[in-house]
């Protein structure tokens, strides 16, 4: 089928109606959609994709009932290319249509678009017979043709609009570059590297230029996975497309650069969080990708026992004082953070936070982004908020004497403060806000506690096995001092299977340590400090450490021993 302007516009009016009789839009949602229609100039079923507010799937099936056309199956594609002398993979992927069959009257053609009349016309001309459309899903097409046609296609067909470009052209023109990057070929790449990065659940995405060559890798459970690349000739196209999403400048390349991105991947809203760094051979990106229908905000998914949970919400608990948590870089101390946040954001609460940057945005809490560059800091930021009467304040990180100066103040005055530190295990957080300069006696009476964490990889449950570790094994883990007398010792392993992707985890677990700041823990800061005998304190009065925490869930069959071993100590 074909159709003008305003037939278009009717027919996806009616779609909408279709949407919204079926539960699948609400009225609102298509009111906004159509706006950014007509700011945009967009069609209105792009529009109300990009805005997350339809899945593909179900806009799929509205347009397929509102045309009368059947909806496609995925069991309805070939299993060999066909019309492969008239139409190629590369025109096929650049129309988003794939031939279902070739029956000796007619030519069946699965279409994203079918409202296309340039498509359909094509496709009649390049085969010589009438069309018979059906409707699937990008997604669906995608698949399909890097399964008939092979994945790499799905790069190739993209160098058609790459130019000359190389990431050795350091002085190539920026308003080529500009043009380029926002042409379709490089606008396709790089939806299909975050499409395919959401889809297998990563959190970054790693785009790394060395020569001759740009290297993409996923982050993908904690650990890095190298992806299908684009062609070299694409590579500086492909940066300044993210520069461009991210509002930066593509005509600096010397200086690193930081933006965010928001659009709508398979009906759901990302966020994704951009660096940028010069590099030998151009720029090195990384995407972080921050979407918030894939992030628990409960304490026992993020991993927390229910003694552990119990200790840290007795200090969220606490009108006022410190609330700290500590663990190095990627160990999820943010999203404990917002979970904590979200269990304190109530009516009779006023939240404030400073953080760099703002991760999530919580309805009823005000974040405020730090900006150095307008002398906006952790600590300025602060100070600034002990004059809008709050409640509770959250800084991203206490990073020097000022702002754990601020920050003790702000206790000191009835305010609850919570915030992170990079230390290894809770009691170091002690001793690294010591050796910042605060002094002991304002510490004592400040910090309610700490609470330190890891993320380990889970197993994956569809291919772990388990099996009895050997005496001596049980020994050097001190598992005995664990287990419940009498009751034998079970570990389990990764294998790896297809749900896993063959790596035998799938996700991740916290392992958590709480130290809450006692009598006892106060008389030993004032006394003669040290970690460990902080630590052993603390052990004493109930704390279960990094270590028995995750030993607890490897028995449990969570995780491994080896993952636990990697992220705590050697056995």
């Amino acid at each position: 089928m074909g159709a003008g302007v305003a037939e278009t516009r009717a027919f996806l009016d009616s779609v909408a109606e279709t949407l919204i009789a079926g539960g699948k839009l609400q009225r609102p949602g298509l009111e906004r959609a159509r706006r950014v229609s007509a700011e945009t100039n967009e069609r209105l079923d792009t529009a109300l994709t990009k805005l997350g507010l339809v899945s593909d799937i179900d806009l799929a099936t509205a347009i397929a009932g509102t045309a009368g056309l059947q909806l496609v199956r995925d069991g309805d594609f070939p299993q060999t290319p066909l019309f492969e002398t008239s139409l190629s993979s590369r025109f096929l992927r650049q129309v988003r249509a794939v031939p279902l069959a070739d029956d000796p009257a007619r030519a069946v053609f699965a279409v994203a678009d079918p409202l296309d009349k340039f498509t359909v016309d094509a496709l009649r001309l390049a085969t010589d017979k009438p069309i018979e459309l059906r409707v699937a899903t990008p997604a669906q097409i995608e698949a399909a043709l890097d399964r008939l046609y092979g994945e790499t296609n799905s790069i190739e067909v993209l160098e058609g609009g790459a130019g000359d470009t190389t990431t050795r052209q350091a002085d190539a023109d920026v308003e080529r570059l500009r043009d380029q990057a926002s042409g379709a070929p490089v606008i396709r790449l790089v939806n299909v590297l975050i499409e395919r990065a959401v889809e297998q659940g990563a959190s970054d995405i790693h785009l790394e230029p060395f020569e001759g060559k740009l290297k993409v890798r996923y982050r993908i459970d904690g650990t890095l996975r190298e992806v299908e690349a684009p062609p070299a000739q694409m590579a500086q196209a492909a940066v300044s497309r993210v520069k461009i999403l991210a509002r930066l400048n593509i005509a600096e390349r010397r200086l690193p650069q930081d933006g965010r991105i928001r659009l709508a991947v398979r009906g759901r809203e990302i966020d994704l969080r951009v660096s940028t760094t010069p590099a030998v051979h151009g720029e090195s990106v990384v995407l972080r990708i921050l979407d918030r229908e894939s992030v628990s905000f409960d304490f026992a998914e993020l991993g927390f026992a229910e003694d552990a949970a119990a200790n840290y919400l007795r200090l969220l608990d606490s009108p006022h004082g410190i609330v700290l948590l500590t663990g190095p870089t990627g160990s999820g101390k943010t999203t404990t953070l917002y979970a904590s946040l979200l269990r304190l954001n109530t009516e009779e609460r006023k939240i404030l936070t400073v953080e760099d940057p703002v991760e999530y945005q919580l309805d009823g809490i005000v974040q405020v982004q730090v900006k150095p560059e307008i002398e906006l800091t952790f600590a300025a930021a602060l100070r600034s908020f002990l004059r809008q009467d709050p409640d509770v304040m959250m800084v991203g990180e206490i990073r020097d004497l000022e702002t754990s100066q601020v920050a003790v103040q702000a206790a000191l005055t009835g305010h609850l403060v919570l915030s992170t530190l990079h230390t290894n295990e809770a009691a170091g957080a002690v001793m690294r806000l010591l050796e910042m300069g605060v002094p002991d006696y304002l510490l004592t009476s400040t910090l309610n506690g700490v609470a330190a964490q890891r993320l380990v990889r889970k197993l994956c449950p569809d291919c772990c096995e388990s099996y009895a570790p050997t005496g001596e094994l049980v020994r050097r883990l001190h598992m005995e001092e664990l287990l419940p007398a009498g009751v034998p010792a079970r570990l389990y392993r990764a294998t790896g299977c297809a749900s896993c992707g063959g790596t035998g985890y799938r996700g991740r677990l916290g392992i958590i340590e709480v130290l809450s700041v006692t009598d006892e823990i106060r008389r030993l800061i004032l006394a003669e400090p040290d970690a460990r005998a902080l630590e052993r304190a603390a052990c004493a009065e109930g704390m279960r450490t990094l270590y028995q925490d995750a030993l607890t869930k490897a028995a449990a069959g969570a995780t491994s021993i080896e993952e636990i071993l990697r992220v705590t100590r050697s056995a």
